[in-house]
């Protein structure tokens, strides 16, 4: 059973087709990442998934427990939005509490979720401080702690390293590793190409409300990343050549001698990327 399975849905508001018929289904235990440019539909997509919003049509089930439209369904869920969802007046203890209470959790299991979650986060020596002096990083990673109170199975993160320093962005990379190494499933939304190669078990592109591509990094390269390019130095100069068989065409290369250099530069992720969703810009 799939933990997220989206069925042909589709969301638009008025003129504008936000989600146009995204169908995919996202396995038990894996991180599946959602790279897109700006407006492709991703944090729509998302706010459907977790019951924000109601599918204009089509069908999203979590887990096989039926739609997040459901309170009971939606309690599997954890969601850490791009937006923050923490409050800047509470402490971040106040904070992982609050929100421990809205899913009815019990005195004593919300304590001991806060100092779990806090360790996690790299915040126990701040459990006392309000939220609002907080680093931008540190904000990040609380919503991230927020969103796993109530222990969920499946957990979304819209773009949860947004405008943080590079330690933090570390720092939620080694939480979505250690998530995964937990069995927990997550949807990782993000348009960072590094994030996506190390995080993602397989990666969904999409782009105006439409999956484009889906598969592993390696797969999305070999089908849509292009030719690798060959270039050998010799004391005249450079020789380039595109080549769908970088040893093969190195080889023949190598033949002439006189060779003082090769370099092989391979398709990224960026290049399938670029291939599926165009070069102009999206501002």
């Amino acid at each position: 059973m799939s933990a997220l399975d989206i069925r042909d849905v589709r969301k638009s508001f008025g003129a504008l087709c936000a989600v146009d018929g995204l169908s995919l289904k996202v396995e038990q235990g894996e991180v599946l990442g959602f790279l897109g440019p700006n407006g492709a539909g991703k944090t729509t997509t998302i706010s459907m998934a977790v019951g924000l919003l109601a599918p204009d049509a089509g069908e999203i089930n979590l887990g096989g427990a039926g739609s997040p439209t459901t309170p009971g369904v939606r309690r599997g869920v954890g969601v850490a939005p791009q937006s923050l969802a923490i409050y800047d007046e509470l402490t971040a203890d106040q904070n992982l509490r609050f929100f421990g209470s809205l899913y009815g959790l019990s005195s004593n299991d919300r304590k001991r979720r806060a100092d779990e979650l806090l360790e996690f986060a790299g915040l126990s020596d701040r459990r006392g401080d309000r939220a609002k002096t907080f680093s931008g990083g540190m904000k990040r990673r609380l919503n991230l702690a927020a969103a796993l109170m109530h222990e969920p199975q499946l957990i979304l993160l819209d773009e949860p390293s947004v405008g943080v320093d590079p330690q933090s962005r570390n720092a939620i990379f080694e939480m979505v590793e250690q998530l995964r190494g937990e069995g927990r499933t997550i949807v990782y939304t993000t348009h960072y190409m590094e994030e996506a190669q190390r995080l993602c078990d397989r990666v969904a592109v999409i782009d105006r409300g439409k999956l484009l591509a889906l598969g592993s990094v390696d797969e999305l390269i070999g089908a849509h990343g292009g030719q690798s390019l060959v270039t050998v130095r010799r004391a005249a100069g450079e020789e380039q050549v595109q080549s769908d068989d970088p040893a093969r065409d190195l080889a023949k290369l190598m033949q002439s001698g006189d060779v003082l250099e090769v370099r092989v530069e391979r398709p990224s992720l960026e290049a399938v990327f670029l291939n599926l969703t165009g070069r102009s810009l999206r501002d």
